[in-house]
């Protein structure tokens, strides 16, 4: 397979996801699956990684526009972190590349996937416009969850989908994190779900790399690919139509979903 191929890819998930904000764990690992053959194992681990990289620069440009909410990042994280780290213990007692595991994340992967699609159809369809920014003095009010317990649970479910799978953290989080923080302004949830993601990511994506489920060289190409891409994608965004460019991958999503599922 040509190493351009790779880079390719790696600039068409990067655009896509400054397009759109989604998550490009739910475009590149069945990507990696289905056009590159690679392994299930290894196309998660490195996608975690890759994962890492590209929204801890995101997550650097956020924090210096004061947008992340940190006691929301805390709270995810507090739920998240321990999961993956449980998920990682239970792939080293079994090896990732154990067939039943394989089955185990192919299987999980698909129905993250058919979630995700969902999600973004739905927000695609029926997402109310969200306020673009909150008063100083009501921002503490807007990061106190009905009950404090709910974004870490919710963190726990995603950490071991994300360990798992690479999917979650995308469109699955910024629904999930509308309903818990609803007075939230839309620029503060993205920024959370992008800036809780990184540890998530990168505690995962190293706990594969010591199963030696990451494909560095990959790993390599796939970055060359996704930055400008990412670059690219963020200065286009208020040129195109989102709520069409998000039915259109929710459709290549549900696809992939329902390909994985039956894989």
């Amino acid at each position: 397979m040509s190493e351009l191929a790779f880079v390719f890819a790696g600039f068409f998930v990067g655009l896509v996801v400054g397009l759109t904000g989604v998550g490009g764990g739910s475009l590149m690992t069945p990507i990696l699956i289905f056009f590159f053959g690679i392994k299930p194992y290894l196309a998660v681990g490195t996608d975690l990684l890759f994962a890492a990289v590209t929204k801890a620069g995101g997550t650097i440009n956020l924090a210096r526009q004061r947008l992340v909410p940190w006691r929301v990042v805390a709270q995810l994280c507090a739920g998240s972190i321990p999961a993956a780290l449980a998920t990682l213990w239970v792939l080293h007692r079994v090896g990732p590349a154990n067939p039943a595991v394989q089955s185990v994340m192919t299987h999980t992967l698909g129905i993250a996937l058919l979630l995700t699609a969902a999600a973004m159809l739905y927000k695609a369809a029926r997402g109310k416009v969200l306020p673009r920014s909150l008063p100083a003095t009501e921002v503490d009010k807007a990061t106190h969850a009905r009950h404090w317990s709910l974004p870490v649970l919710f963190g726990a479910v995603i950490g071991t989908l994300v360990t798992l799978t690479s999917v979650g953290a995308g469109a699955i989080g910024v629904s999930v994190l509308l309903l818990l923080f609803p007075l939230l302004p839309l620029p503060r949830i993205v920024a959370a779900d992008i800036a809780y993601a990184v540890p998530l990511t990168l505690v995962a994506g190293l706990g594969h790399a010591s199963l030696g489920s990451v494909d560095w060289p990959l790993l390599g190409k796939l970055l060359a690919g996704s930055l400008p891409g990412i670059w690219l994608g963020t200065r286009l965004m208020r040129h195109t139509p989102e709520r069409l460019v998000r039915s259109l991958l929710s459709l290549l999503l549900a696809y992939a979903g329902t390909k994985l599922i039956a894989f």
